[in-house]
């Protein structure tokens, strides 16, 4: 009877430890399954979408393509002082002569150049991910002679900059086509000083006789919904350009 006994206690015992061995492996398939799954919900991919999109959706909208730096001699177009009044743009950035600007999405400068005569005793950032519009940013430096305006290699999801380092960031139509809004703005947040403001500018999305391709635009909801996201807080809408909202937004003392 005892030998009985100990034959079906000796196969039992093995299949406890296995069970045991295993769950761990099933816990460690849980937890990498659930990151998946909160990666997911954060964006998603879609086969059918807008010529126009990407194909990535972030909070119900769809991320646009990026205008290449084969587009630099648009940004530069003789009319665009003109068409978007950028002098007031920038007047109305309510800038201190020592602030510490991050232009995210740079392009060429066309607003850097025009921010730095504005923080004598600061400097602008010139954010820009394609190393052709850094060497456009170097080159109208040089040609404009501008000490203070430094060109800075971003990545598709971080603008590369230090942390608590800057007053004000300023994203004039690029936001629309970062591929990664969360990541990019997370690594803003960061960049930015307690306090600090970071001001959206995005053609009116609300208005759809804008002569801008959809996904070129956006509407103060959508903006206000995904700064939220990362924490920061909307504070006012400057609507005094022709075609675009100015959003500012603040950095919370703690985040």
């Amino acid at each position: 009877m005892v030998k009985k006994i100990a034959q079906f206690i000796k196969p039992l015992t093995v299949i406890i430890l296995t069970i045991l061995c295993i769950l761990p492996l099933n816990a460690c398939a849980a937890a990498e399954a659930s990151k998946t799954a909160s990666d997911d919900q954060i964006y998603q991919q879609r086969t059918v979408h807008n010529p126009d999109g990407i194909g990535k959706f972030y909070m119900g909208r769809e991320i646009a393509q990026v205008m290449g730096y084969q587009g630099a001699s648009w940004l530069e177009r003789p009319s665009r002082g003109m068409e978007e009044k950028s002098a007031r743009l920038v007047n109305n950035l309510d800038l201190k002569p020592t602030d510490i600007v991050a232009d995210i999405g740079a392009g060429t400068g066309y607003i850097s150049f025009r921010i730095a005569p504005l923080v004598p005793q600061g400097k602008v950032l010139a954010v820009d991910v394609q190393p052709e519009m850094i060497n456009f940013l170097e080159l109208n430096k040089q040609e404009k002679k501008i000490a203070n305006v430094e060109p800075v290699l971003g990545s598709i999801d971080n603008p590369n900059l230090p942390e608590n380092s800057v007053d004000l960031v300023v994203m004039v139509d690029a936001y629309h086509e970062f591929a990664y809004p969360r990541e990019m703005m997370q690594g803003i947040v960061k960049a930015l000083k307690p306090g600090g403001r970071t001001v959206s500018i995005e053609y009116r999305g609300e208005n759809p006789l804008i002569p801008i391709k959809g996904l070129h635009k956006m509407t103060q909801k959508q903006v206000k919904k995904e700064m939220a996201a990362v924490g920061l807080v909307w504070k006012e809408t400057k609507d005094m350009l022709p075609q675009q909202h100015l959003m500012v937004f603040e950095k919370k003392s703690q985040i």
